[in-house]
């Protein structure tokens, strides 16, 4: 029997996480696994939860954000996603964590310097032509890196979406959208192994959905420089994370 001060924690772990997820387009795994390993629970059940909790959060984050859906990108995104979630679930804990974490900050670097090429190098920028290809090429790719550490790719689809001409709006609206199938797709494997703990996953859902919500109309209140930074900063940051992680753990 699980005590009232774990279920609380598990609660306030998903308040948090939803939130950030609803406010930037991510899927929240960055946020929620870290803290969920840290409660006490084994790290397979970490990423396990996670990905159980993103169809919850990010659905409700995404109703909110319907508006600005681009619902030519969301089933090039999903096919990738999906694709590449299923990839990585597969290969968790194959590859060494530090190799895989720098792997990770490289790419966070890259996706981040995405959001602002237009303005840094605008000549660079106009030469990008979005198409099938890069798209699905591209979300198969972050995924299948970011579903080896129990993701699901969300923290870096809004950078790398902006990356590929879509307003910040447009891609955090459709990030949450596609993390949905993303995420589910891990799951399916999570809970075939049996890695997925009831209690816990049921007390970061509740406080995932809420802070999902809140997140959700802060976001859309926000300006659009304000989101850029605010993503670009905890994008960095989860990165920086894993990486220092995973120099300790080595």
């Amino acid at each position: 029997m699980e005590s009232i001060f774990s279920i609380i924690v598990w609660l306030l772990i998903g308040i948090f996480a939803g939130f950030m997820s609803g406010m930037f387009g991510i899927g929240g795994g960055s946020v929620r696994t870290p803290l969920i390993y840290a409660s006490g629970l084994p790290l397979l059940s970490a990423f396990g939860i996670n990905l159980l909790v993103i169809p919850f959060s990010s659905c409700i984050a995404a109703i909110s954000h319907r508006k600005n859906i681009d619902w030519r990108f969301a089933p090039l995104v999903i096919a990738g996603g999906v694709s590449g979630t299923v990839a990585g679930s597969f290969l968790v804990g194959k590859i060494q964590t530090l190799p895989l974490a720098i792997i990770f900050l490289f790419v966070s670097l890259i996706t981040v310097l995405g959001i602002y090429l237009d303005r840094l190098i605008p000549g660079v920028a106009k030469k990008i032509h979005p198409d099938k290809k890069i798209i699905i090429g591209g979300t198969f790719c972050l995924n299948f890196i970011t579903a080896m550490r129990g993701g699901s790719g969300g923290s870096l689809f809004p950078p790398f979406l902006k990356l590929m001409k879509l307003d910040i709006h447009e891609a955090i609206a459709t990030s949450l959208f596609a993390t949905i199938f993303s995420a589910m797709a891990g799951v399916v494997i999570y809970w075939h192994r049996g890695d997925i703990l009831l209690l816990p996953a049921i007390s970061v859902i509740v406080g995932s959905v809420a802070g999902a919500r809140l997140g959700s109309m802060t976001s859309l209140k926000t300006k659009s420089l304000g989101l850029e930074i605010g993503l670009s900063v905890l994008v960095l940051i989860m990165a920086l994370i894993v990486l220092v992680k995973a120099i300790l753990a080595g």
